[in-house]
């Protein structure tokens, strides 16, 4: 599927298995946890996603921490 590159905001590329993020434009190549944790660091709206990432399964309950937890 086709999605907004975070980097050159031009046309990227994303498996429907979510394994990873591709821009032909910028040469940006990553996986799909790559992608989430740079989303997560440059653009502070989505900087609570991480909390979907936290170990453990289950995030009920907890908040997502700071970023630099993340690093």
């Amino acid at each position: 599927m086709k999605i907004k590159c975070p980097k050159c905001n031009g046309d990227a590329e994303m498996p429907l298995d979510y394994s990873m993020v591709k821009c032909n434009s910028c040469d940006l190549d990553m996986s799909y946890g790559e992608y989430v944790k740079f989303i997560a660091h440059n653009q502070p709206k989505y900087s609570d996603i991480l909390g979907d990432y936290a170990s453990g399964g289950s995030t009920e309950g907890h908040t997502a921490g700071s970023l630099d937890e993340w690093d």
